[in-house]
């Protein structure tokens, strides 16, 4: 009875310890991510590009979002992906760019911020040390700095997907 007892304690605390996070909406969700995470303004953004400073860009969105507008000297990696591509040499080959170290600068966006901060979030996971998530997203950076921006339209094969990700 003794052993019985100790057992179900033991499994009583060992339940109270479990830190997995319910939550009500993916809103909610999202602004928990964003309270553990270092944010960028698109004019910050800016003067880092500006000043020719090193760090990896990186546009979360997917494939026909990004064709049809992105910062200048991003790759795309969407969120989807991520995790199986942000650590293989093989992709960083095929994209042109070098294959980053975990602490070297990373900044996320997405089409106005939640992908990006939940991809942060995760890159974090993952080790990576240094990451930021554009605050506002691409849509913050067209309005602010419309001119400076490219396009890769003829990449789009399977034609205007809409809005993805509810972001």
């Amino acid at each position: 009875m003794k052993k019985i007892f100790i057992l179900i304690i033991g499994v009583a605390l060992f339940a109270a310890c479990d830190k997995t996070n319910s939550y009500n909406s993916v809103d909610e969700m999202v602004e928990q991510a964003s309270q553990n995470l270092a944010t960028l303004t698109v004019e910050q953004l800016k003067t880092k590009i500006d000043s020719f400073e090193m760090f990896n860009l990186i546009d979360v969105r997917e494939p026909g979002e990004h064709n049809h507008g992105y910062i200048p000297g991003s790759v795309n990696i969407p969120r989807g992906t991520l995790e199986f591509n942000i650590g293989k040499e093989e992709f960083w080959e095929s994209t042109g760019f070098y294959y980053p170290e975990k602490s070297e600068l990373f900044v996320l966006y997405c089409k106005k911020g939640s992908r990006s901060i939940l991809a942060a979030e995760t890159l974090k996971k993952l080790g990576y040390e240094n990451i930021y998530f554009l605050d506002g997203g691409w849509k913050k950076w067209e309005l602010t700095y419309p001119l400076l921006q490219e396009k890769n339209l003829e990449l789009e094969s399977h034609g205007d997907q809409g809005e993805v990700g509810g972001c």
